[in-house]
């Protein structure tokens, strides 16, 4: 593989990662043991509804992936006139399998040996061979796992089954088709969800889900080969901009009165990654930005390791309750805002940090060895 590889970087996107992992974050926090609290009525503002939203950040997730995952097959394609999907998969693997299997094998070997340390009953419903054949997406439609670090791996599995599908089709499909098979893909995911709503948990199906990362592509589509569209982004105005966070905004405050009947959740995928496509291209093409996440410096920093964060968070979340309850510190309001929210936020970057420069960097390395375009 050629040394002069080409350079590509979206500055705005580990911004947006992390706010996407924020959301993630905040609806599994706030766990308060006292019936007390859960009556008072910050609680059922603050994390009923506010924190209540750990869908849409994997939603914007899943946007994301397919955005950006589509952009670089695009170039590699216009790059190299092929797509390289053994190289593809080595990078995918490298970047996904080594934190994934870890956080398995620590769920499943070494937190039921903690739980009995600490007196309680091991009692994992999670099948193994599904989870680590990235199919746990289909077992948690059946069973809510013990451990809450395996919980969380299920959009991991719908997103590397996305990965495993995706560069096929763009191998095997002509260029001047690239946009009637993702609106295709768009199409099929919708009529899934249209005729199994009632059936099964839609949203944790793939096929149910992977919408998402198809509007992302599609959006992908049009900024790479849609001069017209581009640069309607590039010029649009602030206010046009300010819609799409408004609206972004009222799908984490209003989502039950939003999507209220079968009909409207039928869509609400549809309609929220539309709404997250647009926020992700205003971000790396306007000219005219309400604001540039790029340019938190901090928040873009904590943005590069996010996937740590997303698979590792439930552990530090876990460390800090564990050990307010053991001092009795999680009884009253202030001792959450005070204690478990920080203090499980900090666990979790420290956790996520580390784990991102001493044991994933490594594979990160390797996986630019074999990958055409690379980050600038």
């Amino acid at each position: 593989m050629s040394s002069n590889k080409q350079k590509l970087f979206f500055p705005n996107l580990d911004g947006l990662r992390f706010f996407s992992f924020l959301i993630v974050f905040l609806s599994h926090s706030v766990n308060a043991d006292n019936p007390a609290i859960k009556e008072t009525l910050w609680y059922s503002i603050i994390k009923l509804r506010l924190f209540s939203n750990g869908d849409l950040g994997v939603s914007f997730f899943f946007v994301l992936s397919g955005f950006l995952i589509t952009y670089l097959l695009i170039k590699e394609k216009e790059l190299t006139s092929k797509i390289d999907v053994k190289s593809f998969y080595i990078r995918r693997a490298l970047r996904i399998w080594p934190l994934y299997y870890a956080v398995l094998l620590f769920g499943f070997f070494i937190f039921p040996i903690l739980k009995l340390k600490f007196g309680q009953i091991p009692n994992e419903t999670a099948n193994p061979l599904l989870c680590f054949t990235f199919l746990n997406n289909f077992d948690r439609m059946i069973h809510v796992p013990d451990a809450s670090m395996i919980a969380v791996l299920w959009s991991v599995a719908i997103e590397e089954q996305f990965y495993l599908v995706w560069p096929l089709l763009f191998y095997f499909t002509p260029r001047k088709y690239y946009l009637h098979l993702i609106v295709a893909v768009i199409v099929v995911s919708n009529l899934f969800r249209l005729c199994f709503v009632n059936s099964i948990n839609i949203d944790l199906h793939t096929l149910g889900v992977i919408t998402d990362m198809a509007i992302g592509g599609l959006f992908a589509y049009l900024c790479f080969f849609n001069e017209k569209f581009l640069s309607f982004v590039k010029k649009m105005p602030k206010w046009n901009i300010a819609i799409f966070y408004l609206l972004a905004f009222s799908y984490v405050a209003f989502k039950d009165e939003i999507f209220f009947n079968t009909q409207m959740f039928v869509w609400k995928r549809l309609i929220m990654g539309t709404t997250f496509a647009f926020i992700i291209v205003e971000q790396n093409f306007s000219d005219n930005s309400l604001f540039k996440v790029g340019n938190w410096k901090i928040i873009s920093q904590m943005g590069k390791f996010t996937y740590g964060l997303y698979c590792l968070h439930s552990i530090g979340i876990l460390i800090c309750l564990t050990l307010l309850r053991k001092y009795s510190l999680n009884q009253y309001s202030w001792q959450i805002w005070l204690f478990e929210l920080p203090i499980s936020f900090l666990l979790s970057v420290g956790i996520s940090w580390l784990s991102f420069n001493y044991f994933e960097s490594w594979f990160l390395k390797l996986k630019d060895k074999f990958a055409y375009i690379t980050k600038s």
